[in-house]
Order: structure tokens, then C-alpha cells, then sequence
């Protein structure tokens, strides 16, 4: 089991407002599955584990343990143009320095 997983996985769903039937509708699984990944009896595979990342819109590294990040502190740019991440990404680089 890895080790905070089955807690994140619950808070995240919860916070999404899915039911696990949701869930696992979009990730391809059964609804028992999914109960299973969140009282930490089953461990999802390295592609389960990649879709939930994608449907919370967090990393694996912070599924995984390895991010310490809230999951609220990432961004989604996936709907950017090319100039706007661009821009985001000066932006970004010129509060840190």
C-alpha cells in the first residue's frame, strides 16, 4: 500500500463532489474497485494511478506521496495558447526572482 494514498483518493473525490460510481465510470473500473483503492485494500496500477491524476488534475508524485503540494496548488493550463504559457511562465520566473 502506498502510504496516504487511500486518504488522498477519498479527499480528492469528495472534494470533486464524485460519488465512487463516478469514479470509476471514468476511469474505466467498477465502483468496488474504486472502495478499494480508498480504504487502501487494493493498490491501483501504474495506468489507474495516471488516470486519477488526470481526472483530480494532480500529479502522480503527489498520489504517490512524493509532492508535498496540495493538490489546490497546481495550475491548469491545458486550455493556454503556446503565447499564454508563455506569459505565465514569465510571470512566474520574475515573482521568484
Amino acid at each position: 500500500m502506498i502510504k496516504d494514498l487511500p486518504q488522498k483518493l477519498k479527499a480528492l473525490r469528495v472534494q470533486y463532489g464524485l460519488s465512487q460510481k463516478q469514479v470509476a465510470e471514468k476511469i474505466g473500473v467498477s465502483p468496488s474497485i474504486v472502495s478499494g483503492y480508498e480504504t487502501g485494500e487494493r493498490t491501483p496500477s501504474t495506468e489507474i494511478l495516471l488516470s486519477l491524476s488526470y481526472l483530480y488534475n494532480v500529479s502522480t508524485d503527489y498520489l504517490l506521496g512524493k509532492q508535498a503540494l496540495a493538490p489546490n496548488a497546481l495550475i491548469d493550463v491545458s486550455k493556454l495558447t503556446d503565447k499564454q504559457k508563455a506569459a505565465l511562465a514569465s510571470l512566474i520566473e520574475s515573482i521568484k526572482e
